[in-house]
């Protein structure tokens, strides 16, 4: 389970990510800037994103081995699904289904983690109820 000091980091960037968004859509859709400052307002959200990582990464770090390797089994669950999923979707593309935005890659790899960090902790009890089972019979 995420830690206290965690959670707090975590929704602040993301909180600082919302805001960044929010007045770099309505700058853009409203013409506030033009020329090339349009591209450094539309990138500016991604500020906060670092501050989104340097949370995660700080969590990962401060984890025990267990929270780690869930985590672990999560990050590959979440990267190979993402992978094999993109990839088939690109060739359906080619195939005449419609393209779709590069902001789904992010939702899909977000969904596909927390599904990983529950598959994961299924595991990790299934392996300590057969260990435990193992011990009684011992």
């Amino acid at each position: 389970m995420p830690g206290k000091r965690y959670l707090i980091e975590f929704v602040v960037a993301l909180l600082a990510y919302a805001l960044l968004m929010t007045l770099s859509l309505v700058a853009l859709n409203n013409g506030w800037v033009q020329g090339g400052m349009r591209t450094v307002v539309a990138i500016a959200p991604m500020v906060a994103c670092v501050g989104i990582w340097g949370a995660v990464v700080r969590h990962l770090k401060r984890s025990g081995p267990e929270e780690g390797r869930v985590q672990l089994i999560a990050i590959g669950f979440a990267f190979a699904g993402t992978a094999l999923i993109t990839v088939t979707y690109g060739f359906l593309e080619v195939a005449g289904f419609p393209r779709l935005s590069m902001f789904l890659v992010w939702p899909l790899m977000v969904v596909l983690l927390v599904l990983g960090q529950f598959l994961a902790r299924w595991l990790q009890g299934t392996a300590d109820g057969l260990e435990g089972e193992e011990n009684d019979e011992a």
